[in-house]
């Protein structure tokens, strides 16, 4: 079976990415990730671009790789010295690992205007540098930077750029497609080209200008292209970087070629690292996203029950992933009943009492409800449609009060039985004011919900035409150190839409205790 190795430039090109900055931590926790997943090279940064990278470098020795190997990043020399006089190479080489990746001009257009050198000083560039560090025992990649694009400018200087690479040691030599604007069409004429000129291992390197990144990296390799450049959630300068998460299970599942992967760990290593990035993983990214298999029209789900080929290009298990199913106004009754059977109500689909589920399902998602990601606003509903809802306390009236510079304060009055209570709390604003009075005030009736925290807050407008009257949901998302689960409110009144969905979470929560005996 063929064999493609994998680089991941998270750490470095994945750097570049609007809103992502890497402590040395975050650095080693991405490390220790990619190596359990199985990539077979690691970027792991420039040591001579800043403090950051040289304490990394550092610290990183200390991690022992089960898989994977580190590499340093740097360019060649600079223009007009001996490599042994450039100190970025000196850094290279202090950075002490065993494969370095260097990039070099391949396009005439940057070498006479960025570099303001000769064509012929920007080969002896690549040549000295290449041959600096294989003399000091190193593994060289050359990324031939801009090649897809200088290739177009000027087709027989870029290749000569490459065949010095090849002569003076590099063991892969890596096309650029680094303003990602080359269309697939043209890559494949350019690389079945390259192949005429270059004997040692070929690489890709995209970029996700036009959106092409992953496509082109999947062409390059169906072109004998055998080391694969990228970034794990496709991350990166501008639009982004060749998402490997993508390419990866692609190579594996689709075309029969083999990685040193562990594709189980896939979703798990894309949610790990999305975390710390500090990021949304999103729900529509293929194999890894929430939403890669997840099912919410009726014929949809109904074939997928019947054969999971029907609507699933894999198996979701194979990538660690899971299958999901839906509840919303075009779910059909099948989905209704799979949901039902979780609350202990094995029912028929011509019920009354589904058909009335259903509909009011319809009904509260023309007002704005959405139970797709609200499961346990999804769940007291069924209660109250079934018979099964206890009113565990009533709101007789709360008031938040904004005050400015300061913080927000909150007055909420409670009834459980014959008892009444009256809480005011103050918060970090109006949503977080009147969530502590209301956990404080349902506390002295209920210890167990000091146990809940409110760990995501979403807000969208649902009609911003309407203006100050627009209809707002909420999604609140809580947990209580074992179970998470997220509740919905929806009002032209945002500070009531977010009441609605934290009471229905504390509502959720004493539903739970009640059924387990807690």
């Amino acid at each position: 079976m063929r064999k493609v190795s994998i680089y991941d430039s998270t750490l470095r090109d994945g750097a570049q990415s609007e809103g992502i900055s890497f402590s040395v931590v975050d650095k080693l926790k991405i490390v220790e990730a990619l190596d359990n997943l199985g990539v077979d090279y690691i970027e792991a940064g420039n040591p001579s671009s800043n403090i950051k990278d040289l304490e990394f470098f550092e610290e990183v020795k200390k991690i022992k790789l089960k898989n994977s190997k580190l590499v340093a990043f740097g360019s060649t020399r600079k223009k007009l010295i001996k490599p042994q006089e450039d100190i970025s190479l000196t850094s290279l080489l202090n950075a002490n690992t065993n494969t370095v990746c260097i990039f070099g001009k391949t396009h005439e257009f940057h070498v006479l205007n960025i570099l303001n050198t000769t064509l012929e000083e920007n080969l002896l560039m690549i040549k000295d540098t290449i041959l600096y560090l294989k003399s000091n025992n190193r593994e060289v990649f050359f990324d031939a930077e801009h090649f897809f694009d200088g290739y177009k400018s000027n087709s027989s200087y870029a290749l000569n750029c490459l065949k010095t690479a090849q002569e003076a040691g590099a063991s892969v030599i890596i096309l650029c497609d680094t303003n990602g604007g080359t269309l697939g069409d043209e890559l494949v004429k350019i690389i079945k080209e390259v192949k005429k000129h270059v004997s040692v291992m070929i690489g890709i390197h995209t970029h996700n200008d036009i959106n092409m990144a992953v496509a082109n990296s999947i062409l390059a390799v169906s072109l004998g292209v055998d080391h694969v450049q990228g970034t794990y959630l496709g991350i990166g300068e501008r639009t982004g970087n060749a998402n490997l998460s993508s390419i990866v299970p692609t190579l594996m599942l689709k075309m029969n070629i083999e990685t040193k992967v562990d594709l189980s760990l896939l979703t798990e290593t894309a949610i790990n690292i999305a975390g710390i990035c500090n990021m949304n993983l999103p729900n529509n990214m293929p194999y890894v996203g929430k939403s890669a298999f997840t099912h919410k029209a009726g014929m949809h789900i109904d074939g997928v029950l019947k054969s999971s080929k029907s609507f699933e290009h894999i198996d979701p298990s194979i990538v660690g992933n899971s299958r999901r199913f839906l509840v919303s106004e075009v779910a059909g009754r099948g989905t209704i009943l799979r949901k039902l059977l979780k609350y202990g109500l094995n029912l028929t689909k011509d019920d009354e009492r589904v058909v009335g589920l259903i509909n009011k399902i319809k009904e509260l998602e023309y007002e704005g409800y959405q139970f797709e990601e609200a499961e346990g606003s999804f769940a007291l509903l069924i209660y109250k449609e079934f018979g099964l809802y206890k009113k565990f306390f009533n709101l007789d009236h709360y008031k938040v009060i904004g005050e400015n510079g300061l913080l927000d304060s909150a007055i909420i009055k409670i009834n459980v039985g014959d008892k009444d209570e009256i809480v005011a709390a103050q918060g970090e604003g109006q949503v977080g004011a009147l969530d502590k009075a209301l956990r404080k005030c349902i506390e002295l009736f209920y210890p167990q919900v000091k146990d809940i925290v409110l760990i995501d807050y979403k807000v969208r407008i649902l009609n911003g035409n309407y203006g100050t009257e627009a209809i707002t949901r909420v999604l609140v998302t809580s947990t209580d150190g074992k179970n998470t689960w997220t509740t919905i409110g929806v009002s032209s009144d945002i500070i009531e839409a977010s009441f609605i969905a934290i009471v229905d979470s504390i509502e959720y929560k004493l539903h739970n205790i009640e059924e387990k005996g807690e």
